[in-house]
């Protein structure tokens, strides 16, 4: 009489350790790229992705979890008359940091979506180079009196930067901000990498690198973008 289960058990064995695994490895609340270290990341312009392993099976995405923090009201010194006035549903009214899973603490607009820094921006003096169709993929976060509502970020290290087309930008401890109109929802951060230049932006001003996926291509301008799937070969 033949008995199955010797032969069998050893695969089951298998099955269960592969499964601990697994288990364990989605357990984990971040997922750090292994072999760098932060600090050598925190404000440079060196795009990551060039020196970071991207971390196995991530994606961007995931819903917010609100951070309480203190609230301040930044001081910004007045608009010039010169600048072009925008629309009250076009202006970045708040800045706020909060969490969302596995990326960790990021920086907020008034809608709950995620802002980014550019690494081909400049910090020192500040200033933006995403414009004309980059601008169309990576809406800048535009403001009249540079004093959005502030919920964790430090005022000191708000500012504003005059854009190519006159328009004033918010900025953080001189990085230009931005949205990404691949975030479809607020709290999501498929921003992250984009073109190895594209970072979660955190309240000091630094990238998030908590987690880091693939270097992705951008999604398509929106004149273009009929699937709203990644675009081209888009180099922002």
């Amino acid at each position: 009489m033949y008995q199955l289960e010797g032969p069998v058990a050893p695969e089951k064995r298998k099955l269960k350790v592969l499964g601990a695994s697994l288990v364990a490895a989605f357990a984990l609340t971040g997922c750090a790229p292994a072999g760098f270290e932060p600090a050598d990341y925190g404000n440079a312009a060196e795009p990551a992705s060039n020196d970071v392993v991207a971390t196995p099976g991530a994606t961007a995405g995931a819903e917010p979890e609100t951070d309480p923090s203190a609230e301040a009201t930044a001081e910004a010194a007045p608009g010039d008359a010169n600048t072009p006035e925008i629309s009250e549903e076009l202006t970045t009214t708040e800045l706020k940091a909060t969490k969302v899973a596995r990326m960790g603490t990021t920086v907020q607009d008034q809608n709950g979506f995620v802002l980014y820094r550019f690494d081909k921006d400049e910090d020192s003096p500040a200033k933006s180079n995403c414009n004309d169709d980059c601008a169309k993929i990576w809406p800048a976060a535009l403001t009249n009196d540079g004093e959005p509502k502030l919920t964790g970020v430090d005022e000191s290290l708000v500012g504003t930067v005059t854009r190519e087309d006159g328009t004033k930008q918010l900025t953080l401890k001189g990085w230009p901000l931005y949205r990404y109109i691949g975030d479809k929802k607020p709290g999501q951060w498929k921003g992250q990498n984009v073109s190895g230049t594209w970072f979660v932006i955190q309240p000091n001003g630094t990238k998030n690198l908590t987690c880091l996926p693939a270097v992705s291509k951008p999604v398509a301008p929106p004149a273009d973008d009929t699937s709203g799937d990644a675009g081209g070969d888009y180099s922002y």
